[in-house]
């Protein structure tokens, strides 16, 4: 279902974008195509002179007929430009933003791949210079899949990041498992599984498995935890007297499974060390109190819960 939710959010998005780009094209929120004019003075004394910087005035008129959607009455932007004559009358040009200037400004810059100039091309038109920016089309599309790219990269960088960690702890649990320290671990904690689990015998296979599953949690491995989590539902369905149906040790379980104490978070502490923070380790307390809490409170709701009549009815019809 989560899988349909996530599908649902990203085309939602991409239809957001495309509508965007499509109303911004209509409107030409960003001014292509139509050429800022700028006084002589300014660009042919820094042409004379053999300057390839210049002050650029843009009037608060010209920013006006570029950006007609503008809410906020624009300031007058002066611009730092570096000119590349090609000929007397042609050129090309970049523009620095400065900070005062328009937000739209920014996205242009953005768009054109940097986020402090825009670059264009300049040509003399009889007394004036007439520039004209490169055109900016799709900015939303081209946001949405900058961001995807991003994300995909850095999903990668912390699955990485957890290939060591996940293959030592699951390599422990095997040497456990091969050693025969599970099964002392199983005597050694019977008489809490007894009470548990009532219904399942102390040396049944599936004591076995939540021992490795609770194992897993409580060093925070939950991708580990996985397949014992399975093996352990599998095997209190065989001694279920009503397979198919939760049975109260599945319920007991997965309430165990759900919010397990967790003594050391290892895949959250390695996901933080991925991601560059400065103390990874520091959750370690807060969540041992956090995941405690969260397990006597889970276990005691399912231990209640299957005392009431409605639940037991609910079972008996099924």
């Amino acid at each position: 279902m989560l899988n349909y939710v996530w599908l649902a959010l990203i085309v939602v998005g991409i239809l957001t974008a495309t509508g965007r780009d499509m109303y911004d094209t209509w409107a030409n929120t960003y001014g292509n195509d139509i050429p800022w004019h700028l006084s002589t003075f300014e660009i042919e004394n820094a042409i004379d002179a053999g300057q390839g910087t210049v002050d650029l005035t843009l009037s608060r008129e010209e920013v006006r007929k570029h950006f007609p959607l503008m809410k906020d009455d624009p300031p007058e932007v002066v611009c730092r430009a570096e000119i590349h004559m090609h000929d007397a009358s042609h050129g090309s040009i970049l523009l620095r933003i400065p900070a005062n200037s328009p937000a739209v400004f920014s996205d242009i810059a953005s768009a054109q791949g940097n986020d402090k100039t825009v670059v264009g091309t300049m040509a003399r038109r009889g007394g004036e210079w007439l520039i004209l920016l490169e055109p900016v089309r799709f900015v939303f599309m081209k946001k949405i899949t900058t961001a995807a790219f991003e994300a995909a990269t850095l999903a990668v960088q912390i699955a990485i990041g957890l290939i060591g960690i996940m293959a030592l702890w699951l390599g422990v649990m095997r040497v456990a498992e091969a050693s025969g320290l599970i099964v002392h671990l199983a005597r050694l904690v019977r008489p809490l599984t007894v009470r548990l689990f009532p219904d399942v015998p102390p040396d049944h296979p599936a004591i076995a498995a939540i021992l490795m599953n609770v194992s897993a949690n409580m060093l925070g491995l939950g991708n580990a935890a996985t397949p014992f989590g399975l093996k352990a539902m599998e095997e209190l369905n065989r001694v279920n007297h009503r397979p198919g149906t939760a049975s109260n040790a599945m319920c007991t379980f997965l309430a165990m499974n759900t919010s397990c104490i967790t003594l050391i978070p290892a895949t959250a502490v390695a996901v933080r060390a991925a991601s560059g923070s400065a103390d990874p380790a520091v959750i370690i307390g807060t969540t041992f109190l956090a995941s405690t809490a969260a397990t006597l409170s889970g276990v005691t709701a399912a231990k209640l819960l299957q005392r009431l009549p409605m639940f037991r009815m609910a079972r008996s019809e099924t």
